[in-house]
């Protein structure tokens, strides 16, 4: 029971970031029609903003201790981060401490407007043009904007750790009888993606503006004939999937060191988690990220690897191939979607 427990918490940690990122994808495609494949660069730039704020956070200076010595008595020189030195040592610290969680509210506004200046700035251009050009495109500027970042932040993953009070192991079997411990940060994760999915939804389902979002992804004439300015909302909505996409790449950071190719390493797994939930639909996202989430984790087990070698790596694009053969468009995607 444990080892099942345990996979289970490994695919919903995995499938959090899957259904995050395929969550803003879905928004993208069902509001503007366009296929975002620089869709991973903005989780990667997440990521970096966690990375960007510790570092300027842990910038320092150096003064003259009064208590440490060298062998040979003399005063050493340490480094006195300007946080600490600007708010006390104790809130300083943790401060730094803290860098990834507070990295969400230098996240947001960033991701935000990198998601206007992209839509603005170059996917209007393609709004009627094929897929294949949209996806060209956009495929080019996620490999600009990783390429920018390996210049500044180098090839290397960079550690960024969790704050050191979630930074340990939960023994959440304690509550059902028996051992299984399993880190924090990761429960941290799972409850964090579903807190703005949950958001996001409520966001789309109890306000004026996201009703009118929902009845121009369904008819766009209609609402244009209203009067209303879809094409602005549909903006606006480009810029709050960019800032989820940034949103899970920040919380992801203390698990997957950061690095400049990270990005890649998600978008077509998310690309075919959308594929396999339905194009355009929102609840078929997340239902098929937390789903090949959790096929994914069981697959990675020793028994499943040393069965079926490989399967682990394959698993995904076996269960979009059944359930695209047996049900073209998607789990919970709308009929006559992919299906011509």
């Amino acid at each position: 029971m444990d080892a099942i427990l345990l996979q289970i918490l490994n695919g919903l940690d995995k499938g959090s970031a899957y259904a995050l990122i395929a969550l803003g994808l879905t928004l993208i495609f069902g509001t503007l029609g366009v296929v975002n494949f620089a869709h991973g660069a903005l989780f990667m730039i997440g990521a970096f903003c966690a990375v960007t704020l510790q570092r300027f956070l842990s910038l320092s200076f150096e003064t003259i201790s009064e208590t440490e010595k060298d062998f040979l008595g003399n005063p050493l020189k340490v480094e006195t981060p300007y946080v600490e030195s600007w708010f006390g040592t104790e809130v300083g610290s943790s401060i730094i401490d803290w860098s990834v969680p507070l990295s969400i509210l230098l996240a947001i506004p960033i991701m935000m407007l990198v998601g206007l200046i992209m839509e603005r700035g170059l996917i209007k251009h393609f709004y009627k043009r094929e897929h294949a050009d949209q996806i060209l495109v956009t495929f080019g500027l996620a490999i600009v904007l990783q390429e920018i970042v390996k210049y500044y932040f180098g090839a290397n993953p960079i550690q960024t750790p969790a704050p050191d009070a979630l930074s340990g192991v939960a023994n959440l079997g304690a509550w059902f009888g028996f051992e299984l411990a399993y880190p924090v940060w990761r429960i941290v994760y799972f409850c964090f993606a579903a807190l703005v999915i949950f958001g996001v939804f409520a966001f789309l389902q109890f306000t004026t503006f996201g009703m009118v979002v929902r009845a121009g992804m369904a008819d766009r004439e209609t609402v244009g004939l209203l009067g209303i300015n879809i094409d602005r909302r549909f903006t606006i909505m480009f810029a709050i999937a960019a800032a989820v996409a940034g949103l899970a790449g920040v919380m992801y950071a203390p698990i997957n060191p950061p690095n400049y190719h990270m990005g890649m390493d998600f978008l077509v797994l998310s690309f075919v988690v959308v594929v396999v939930g339905g194009m355009g639909s929102l609840p078929g996202a997340v239902l098929a990220g937390f789903m090949l989430g959790i096929l994914e984790s069981f697959a990675s087990t020793t028994w499943a690897t040393t069965t079926i070698p490989g399967i682990n790596q394959i698993i995904i694009y076996l269960v979009a191939i059944i359930v695209l053969l047996t049900r073209p468009r998607g789990l919970m995607g709308r009929k006559g979607v992919m299906e011509e």
